[in-house]
């Protein structure tokens, strides 16, 4: 049984940090991708970041790009994806994905 377990979500103050983890259980992390969204009240769920576990590339939406990095350990079977910058708008729960596989979300609330 496929798992994935969202971890790291808070509350910070614009301009802050977090590392969300995305833990993975029931396959190996050497091949799949995995996707981080995100899904603000009233909105619709958006794709922000994947990564290629098999090559390592990784792509982001217009809003992250240069803000956000994601990454993977292998050896841990874990995707983090590390928050800069985080400003209001990126008020949301955050989810990561592997094909039909979603974790249960971690809120990340920016706020002073």
């Amino acid at each position: 049984q496929v798992q994935l377990v969202e971890s790291g979500g808070g509350l910070v103050q614009p301009g802050g940090s977090l590392r969300l983890s995305c833990a993975v259980s029931g396959y190996t992390l050497d091949y799949y991708g995995i996707g981080w969204f995100r899904q603000a009240p009233g909105k619709e769920r958006e794709e922000i970041s994947c990564i290629h576990i098999i090559d390592g590339a990784t792509e982001y939406a217009e809003p992250v790009k240069g803000r956000f990095a994601i990454s993977s350990d292998n050896a841990k079977n874990t995707v983090y994806l590390i928050m800069s910058g985080l400003q209001p708008d990126d008020t949301a729960v955050y989810y990561c994905q592997q094909g039909d596989f979603w974790g249960q979300g971690t809120q990340v609330t920016v706020s002073s």
